[in-house]
């Protein structure tokens, strides 16, 4: 073989000791890409697996099959994991019941489930003292009902500890038994019934992210919340206008603490954003959607120079396709108004040739900066 005919020097100095992420599955990429012996692949997983490494976030890919839990120094190096991604289709049992023994301090878990799953995972859900993250991943094609009462039963081990669960799936009905929960992010890649969020009651709950999830059920667990979040991210879901009237009036009537929000605006309601504007006077980040036609910029920008809080300052808008962008008197309106204010962050995805512009409120003052960018981005630092 080709890499037995080259010699390699030693490195001088050992660098994996620093490494604290160990990725088992580019582990696996290695070994499986190259015609490698036994021995040589039992060496490579000994120069990562022993007892001068010591990791705290720990990745195990599908089929895993190697029985790392009986590498010499296998204990004393993945005794303080406090993050384990680990897939559910594995073969293997002793695996699973050998690491059980050893990974004890685990405060984050992301589960990834396959359509062939195995039930002894579930002492892997169990073995943690204090689990406080929570992440579930479900590639089944057809969702195994009996395989996730299996696991949301062996979660419940963790009620009182949880406080951050994240779910691409239907699968809240141990939501409430979470009762420190505070951070909630929930979503469905196909249209579903999640009713079952409008009589669920998380009073600690401080950040929710959505996507795909319906209005009237969010608004009923907005309001369900006791007034506790400071972020509410709601995304890629159409509602219509009375139901866009109802989300904002949920969260201005409940969430007197609100910092960020994410939300579609539509101009029939003008009146309770208006309304939210004012009774949440903490809220510094607005994230507005548009998706009318005949959507009014005018409107929306008296509301926002006449009733923003003075702790609001970063705006971003969303415009969809066929969405008419800010005219440049309209924009000259809203920086106009806001003189005095304090200086805007500043995105729109898709509005262009207005740089000059600009540059000329960014010298006043009244712009700190502006970007036009169409994905995520971190503000700038005030």
């Amino acid at each position: 073989m080709d890499y037995l005919k080259n010699s390699y020097q030693k490195p001088l100095f050992d660098y994996i000791r620093f490494c604290r992420y160990l990725h088992l599955d580019e582990i696996v990429k290695l070994i499986t890409t190259n015609e490698i012996i036994t021995n040589i692949k039992n060496e490579i997983f000994n120069i990562f697996i022993n007892e001068n490494r010591k990791y705290t976030h720990l990745y195990i890919p599908y089929k895993f099959n190697y029985k790392i839990h009986l590498i010499p120094g296998a204990k004393n190096c993945l005794s303080e994991i406090e993050f384990l991604s680990f897939n559910a289709g594995i073969d293997d049992d002793d695996i699973i019941i050998g690491l059980t023994e050893i990974i004890k301090s685990i405060k984050g878990l992301e589960l990834i489930i396959e359509e062939n799953n195995n039930c002894e995972i579930v002492r892997l859900i169990e073995a943690p003292k204090k689990l406080i993250k929570v992440h579930l991943i479900n590639n089944c094609i057809q969702k195994g009902q009996n395989f996730c009462n299996i696991y949301l039963n062996s979660l419940t081990t963790h009620a009182n500890t949880v406080q951050y669960f994240k779910v691409f799936d239907q699968t809240t009905k141990i939501l409430s038994s979470f009762v420190n929960l505070k951070v909630l992010e929930l979503g469905s890649e196909y249209e579903s019934d999640w009713g079952c969020l409008e009589n669920l009651s998380l009073p600690f709950l401080q950040v929710l992210r959505t996507m795909f999830i319906p209005i009237q059920s969010l608004a009923n667990l907005i309001e369900n919340t006791s007034k506790s979040l400071i972020e509410i991210n709601i995304d890629n879901i159409f509602h219509y206008r009375y139901d866009n009237r109802r989300i904002i009036q949920a969260i201005s009537e409940s969430c007197p603490n609100l910092k960020f929000l994410k939300i579609v605006f539509r101009n029939f309601s003008s009146s309770e954003l208006e309304k939210l504007l004012i009774n949440c006077q903490y809220l510094s980040v607005l994230y507005i959607i548009t998706c009318e036609i005949s959507f009014d910029w005018n409107n929306l920008f008296r509301i926002l120079t006449r009733s923003s809080p003075i702790s609001l300052f970063k705006f971003r808008f969303r415009i969809f396709s066929k969405v008419p962008v800010p005219k440049s008197e309209s924009l000259k309106l809203f920086f106009n108004e806001w003189k005095g204010k304090r200086p805007i962050l500043l995105n729109f995805n898709n509005v262009k040739n207005i740089e000059a512009m600009l540059n000329k409120y960014e010298a006043e003052g009244i712009v700190k900066h502006f970007n036009n960018l169409r994905g995520d981005f971190e503000w700038e630092s005030p």
